[in-house]
C-alpha cells in the first residue's frame, strides 16, 4: 500500500497453513480497501511462474516443453497439488542460495503467502516499521471441511511449518468458519490499516 511511485506505507505479511483461508482473508481485505489502495501479492507467484517456465531437475529441463500451465499452478486445483512437492523442493533450493530471491519480486501491499522466517526478515529489513505480520489460523476440522488432507512431504515441510514457532505476530485472524467473528476481526484490522494510511 503505497502512494503512486512511492515507498509503501504499509506491508502486511499473511501466513497460515494450507486451507486456513489466507487468500480468502486477503481478498476480503482488498475488496474493502479497493484495488487503488492496495494489491494482493503472492510470493508463490514468481516461484510458480519460474518453475513452470524453466525449472531444471537433475540436469533435465522441464517447463514449457512439458506444458506446465502457470495459471493452473496459481489456483487450488489438483494440477497444482500434483506439482506441489517438487515446487517446494525447487523453491527451497533457490531460497538457500538467495533468501530474497522471490521476495524481491514483491514490492508492496498484502503479501498473502509468507511461509518462512527468512521471508519476514527480508521484508522487515527492506521496509522496516511499515511491515506487519498477520497469521491466519483455522482448526484442523475447518481446514478439512475446505478440502485439506494431510500430505507427507508437503504439510510437514518448511513451506507449511516454517512459521509455526515464529513468536509474536502483529495480528492473529481466527478463521474457523464463524462469519461474524471473522468479520469483527477484519473490521479491527481495517481500522488499523486506515489509521496507518492517513
Amino acid at each position: 500500500m503505497a502512494p503512486l511511485g512511492g515507498a509503501p506505507r504499509l506491508v502486511l505479511l499473511f501466513s497460515g497453513k494450507r486451507k486456513s483461508g489466507k487468500d480468502f482473508v486477503t481478498e476480503a481485505l482488498q475488496s474493502r480497501l479497493g484495488g487503488n489502495i492496495c494489491a494482493v501479492l503472492r510470493l508463490s507467484g514468481p516461484l510458480k511462474e519460474q518453475y513452470a517456465r524453466d525449472r531444471v531437475i537433475d540436469g533435465l529441463y522441464f517447463g514449457q516443453e512439458h506444458d506446465l500451465d502457470f495459471q493452473r499452478l496459481l489456483d487450488a486445483s489438483t494440477y497444482k497439488e500434483a506439482h506441489r512437492r517438487d515446487m517446494i523442493r525447487w523453491g527451497e533450493e533457490k531460497r538457500r542460495a538467495d533468501p530474497g530471491f522471490f521476495c524481491r519480486e514483491i514490492v508492496e501491499g498484502l503479501v498473502s503467502d509468507t511461509r518462512r522466517v527468512s521471508d519476514i526478515q527480508w521484508f522487515q529489513e527492506a521496509y522496516g516499521a511499515v511491515t506487519q505480520t498477520v497469521r491466519v489460523v483455522a482448526s484442523e476440522q475447518s481446514r478439512q471441511q475446505r478440502g485439506w488432507v494431510f500430505t507427507p512431504g508437503v504439510d510437514d515441510a518448511e513451506s507449511e511449518c516454517g512459521l509455526d514457532n515464529f513468536g509474536d505476530f502483529d495480528w492473529v485472524i481466527e478463521n474457523h468458519g464463524d462469519e461474524q467473528c471473522l468479520e469483527d476481526q477484519l473490521g479491527n484490522l481495517l481500522e488499523c490499516i486506515h489509521a496507518r494510511l492517513q
